[in-house]
Order: structure tokens, then C-alpha cells, then sequence
């Protein structure tokens, strides 16, 4: 229950036992919901996600006579619980009470996740217990080339409604969502990669690839394009092609659980500086990744919006680990919601939550420059976290700014709090983010970063650095090489449609 109001609440519940062994809960209440999840990474067998999540009703559990850990969670905004208890041969009767370190809904802050594999069955005792806004499941999932997405294998029985399901009025589900996922071609594997259309309201009937015509008709629907991971085969690709619109700066490689795939699918360019020459690396180095690729992507001018999605349901992560909380001024609707996702009124976090405004207006907001103007910015921010942040840096342009060592100090919600002022000066069109880490005593990090906020003089546009530019460019050549005669010309051509594009970038780099 909620300590303040003693309400019952969903959550999220671990029980493991000395020996490493866990297990799972029932609802004890006829109405209630118990929902096992247990998954293991196949590159990383430490990468073990195993919890029951539980409707707002009492539970039971059978356990053999032994010492247990019951974990108990709820989302990103309360404390996590924990308590060591004994089981013996009588009956234990517990009461396990989650306190809030932040209300992020009272701030007019509302969180959502856009990649997510989980059923519409469980999805509305989902979002409550992990107190998630809003949720996108991927109900069509197209795999093999060619093949449209509503004749995937891999989607659901459950028919997928073309309405808002509401698991109250502040937790929401839209169900009409997309992946395309191609890895196979007539049932050979040859690995594309991912992407998503959120928010689509008729199922699509192409296949894929070519994807320029499945974008035209995801926007004429009205529907936004998220790209998936920044190194796979195409996602480069999709950018310009496409019109991408999200960039999933937390995406389904950061869980709870240790981190596994430390060998990148492409490794990162040499201008990145990353360890082992961009081949490999840690979770930081991954998230650095993700983040120096998203900042070269601006730099050339696609003005994507930050967003977070985990694949719960086919990765070892509760739901919404990783999340986009979006600012809505007048309080929750699904529409505002979604309009200001688009306006990338935005941050993405896997812990801390920043606060953050630029010249008084939320993040997100474009500000104009006169011909030639140099404006001085400020920036304020109110950083809150469960863990203590221990670094906050300023990126401009791509350019990464230390911009805070101070100590955080404890609030009266438990909360980990710095305020937080800076200013910069802009010259010309310009972007300003926000970011912070938390450096926890087990060596995982996690991190908030904020959406751009964008300063445009006509008459001074932004220009990419040439090693951004000759990266991208560099990766559309062999992706060509690698296609060429294995995929059909039309595939090949979206590739080189790419090139010409990075390519005329790249003439204007500095």
C-alpha cells in the first residue's frame, strides 16, 4: 500500500531465496491480478528478470520453510521496498508499505514507453503497477521481408481494437501500433533491424522493404515513426528516407537486470572516442553511443524527439524501465499527451528526473533569432533522484559541457535534489540538452536526458562537423555494398536515396 494515503496500489514483486532461486505470487482476492514474468538473456545468463506483477489486492505466495527477499516496486517514482523475511512451517502474514520519492503527475509530468511486447490482456494491471501514463505495444510485428505486418507469426490472437484503452483515467493503452522488424528474407536471416509506427489507426498492408511508401501512409494516418536502435543494419537509413520522427535514446539494450549485449550490432565511429575502438563496451559506453549518434543526427538537421522503449515482454525488463515523461500543461489527456510527445516537450530517464526549462519555457521549446543575433541563455533545472546523481552536463551543438559537481542533499520525500542554473551563449541556429548520470555503488548507471530546445537563425545554419557527416555517409556505402545483389534494386535504391542525401550534408560540414 501507499504509505501517505494507505491505499492499496499495484506493483511489482521479486521473492528469491538464499540459494538464488526465484519465485512467484498469486492474487488472494477473487478479482485480482497476478502476472509472472521471468526471462533470461540468452549472451548474458546473470541478465535475469523474474517478478510477479500484482493488481491493488492482497497476495499470497507458497514458499518452502527458508530465508527470502521480498523486492518490492512501483514504477520509477517510489522507494523501492525491501525486507528479509523467515518462512517456516506456520503461516507469515505481511504488510508492505511503498513510499513516494516524487509525483511527477502533480508537476504536470506524465510518463509513456513506445516499444513494448506485452499482451492487451495484461497491459491495463501493467501500466497501474508500474505507473506508466502510456503505453505502445507493438500488437503487429512484421519479421520476414516483403511480408505486411497483419500476416506476422508473430502477432497476437487478442483482436486489436482501434480505440483508447483506459486502465483508469490517467493510465492508458493505444493499441494500433507497428513493428517492423525485418530480419528475414524468404526465410533466410539477413538482419535490417527495427522500427515502430505509434498511434496508427488502420493496419498497414505493405511489406517491407521499400519503407518510404509505409512512412507516407504512417503519416497520412497521423501516426509518428520511432527509430529502434541506433546500430542496426538500416536504422541510418530510415532517418532521411523515412522523416523518422523519435529516436529511442533509452532503448531495449538498458534493463534492471545487468547489462548483456556489450557486442555492438555496428561498431561506433572512431570520432566517438569509445573503448575498443567503438567495437564493444560497457553500459555507459552503449548509452554513449546512442547519445553521440543522436547528436551527429541533429547536427545534420532531422530534428527527431527523444523516446524510451525497453521490449518488455521479449527482453529481461519490467515495463517502462526506460520511459519519456512528456509535459502537459492543462493535466493528462491521451491526445495532449501525444501532440507533445510530437512537440518533444520531453525528457527520457532510466532513474533521475529532470526538471528543466531554457529561458523560462519547458524543453522542447524553438525559439527565433534575429539575423546574426548572439543570445545569452539560461538554463534552470530541478534534479530529483532515488539514487544521488553525481554528474550534470550541458550538450551544445554535440558539444558536451561539465556543468555541475555540486552535491545533492536530501529532500523531505526522500528524494535526492539539486537545483541547478547555467548559461551559455548562442551563435547562429543552435540546439541546447540537458543530461545527468547516477554512478551506482554497483557500477550501473542510469541517466535522464532532456529533449533539444532550438535557437534558429535563417541566416546562420547549423553545420555538422565532417567526421558526423562522413560517418553517415560512410555507413549508407556499405550498407550498398553489403545489399547489392542479395536484396531487389528498389531495396538497394532506398540506401543510395540516403546517400545523396548525407552526401550533400556532408558539403556543407564544417
Amino acid at each position: 500500500m501507499e504509505a501517505k494515503t494507505g491505499e492499496r496500489v499495484a506493483a511489482r514483486l521479486y521473492i528469491q531465496n538464499t540459494a538464488g532461486e526465484w519465485f512467484f505470487a498469486d492474487s488472494a482476492a477473487t478479482n485480482g491480478t497476478a502476472i509472472p514474468y521471468a526471462r533470461t538473456n540468452r549472451v548474458n545468463p546473470a541478465s535475469v528478470e523474474c517478478h510477479t506483477t500484482l493488481s491493488a489486492h492482497p497476495f499470497r505466495a507458497e514458499l518452502p520453510p527458508g530465508s527470502y527477499t521480498f523486492t518490492i516496486e512501483r514504477g520509477k517514482e517510489f522507494h523501492p521496498f525491501t525486507k528479509a523475511v523467515e518462512v517456516g512451517t506456520t503461516p507469515v502474514s505481511l504488510k508492505f508499505e511503498l513510499s513516494r520519492w516524487v509525483n511527477m503527475a502533480k508537476l504536470n509530468w506524465f510518463s509513456g514507453e513506445t516499444h513494448v511486447h506485452r499482451s492487451l490482456v495484461e497491459l491495463p494491471t501493467l501500466v497501474l503497477a508500474e505507473d506508466l501514463n502510456v503505453a505502445f505495444p507493438q500488437t503487429y510485428w512484421a519479421i520476414e521481408g516483403f511480408t505486411p505486418p497483419t500476416h506476422s507469426p508473430k502477432n497476437g490472437t487478442t483482436e486489436i481494437p482501434a480505440k483508447l484503452i483506459r486502465a483508469d483515467d490517467t493510465h492508458v493503452i493505444w493499441p494500433r501500433n507497428t513493428e517492423y522488424e525485418i530480419y528475414r528474407f524468404s526465410g533466410k536471416v539477413h538482419n535490417l533491424g527495427g522500427m515502430f509506427i505509434l498511434n496508427h489507426r488502420e493496419p498497414f498492408t505493405l511489406g517491407a522493404p521499400p519503407m518510404r511508401p509505409i512512412a507516407e501512409a504512417a503519416h497520412r494516418q497521423g501516426a509518428l515513426l520511432d527509430m529502434d536502435k541506433h546500430d542496426r543494419a538500416w536504422s541510418l537509413m530510415l532517418v532521411p528516407v523515412m522523416k523518422i520522427d523519435l529516436f529511442e535514446l533509452a532503448n531495449n539494450c538498458l534493463w534492471r537486470a545487468p547489462f548483456a549485449f556489450t557486442n555492438f550490432n555496428l561498431p561506433a565511429p572512431a570520432f566517438m572516442n569509445l573503448p575498443d575502438a567503438g567495437h564493444s563496451g560497457g553500459e555507459r559506453d552503449w548509452a554513449d553511443y546512442g547519445f553521440m549518434s543522436y547528436y551527429a543526427l541533429l547536427n545534420c538537421g532531422f530534428r527527431l524527439r527523444p523516446t524510451a522503449g525497453c521490449a518488455s515482454g521479449v527482453h529481461p525488463v519490467p515495463l517502462g524501465f526506460g520511459r519519456v515523461y512528456v509535459h502537459c500543461l492543462n493535466g493528462f489527456s491521451y491526445e495532449d499527451w501525444i501532440k507533445d510527445l510530437d512537440a518533444g516537450r520531453s525528457f527520457v530517464t532510466t532513474g533521475p528526473m529532470l526538471l528543466a526549462r531554457i529561458n523560462g519555457e519547458v524543453i522542447g521549446t524553438q525559439f527565433k533569432l534575429r539575423p546574426g543575433e548572439s543570445r545569452r541563455v539560461k538554463i534552470s533545472a530541478t534534479i530529483l533522484s532515488e539514487q544521488p546523481v553525481t554528474r550534470i552536463e550541458l550538450v551544445v551543438n554535440g558539444e558536451v559541457i561539465p556543468a555541475s559537481t555540486q552535491k545533492p542533499v536530501r529532500n523531505g520525500d526522500g528524494a535526492f535534489e539539486i537545483p541547478f542554473t547555467a548559461n551559455v551563449q548562442v551563435n547562429g541556429t543552435s540546439w541546447i540538452v540537458l543530461r545527468c548520470w547516477e554512478e551506482r555503488a554497483d557500477g550501473r548507471v542510469r541517466f535522464a536526458h532532456t529533449a533539444p530546445s532550438w535557437f534558429d537563425d535563417a541566416s546562420r545554419p547549423l553545420r555538422p562537423r565532417r567526421a558526423e557527416a562522413a560517418w553517415l555517409v560512410e555507413r549508407m556505402t556499405e550498407e550498398i555494398e553489403l545489399n547489392t545483389g542479395v536484396l531487389p534494386p528498389a531495396t538497394v535504391d532506398e540506401f543510395r536515396q540516403a546517400k545523396l542525401i548525407y552526401e550533400q550534408i556532408l558539403n556543407t560540414a564544417r
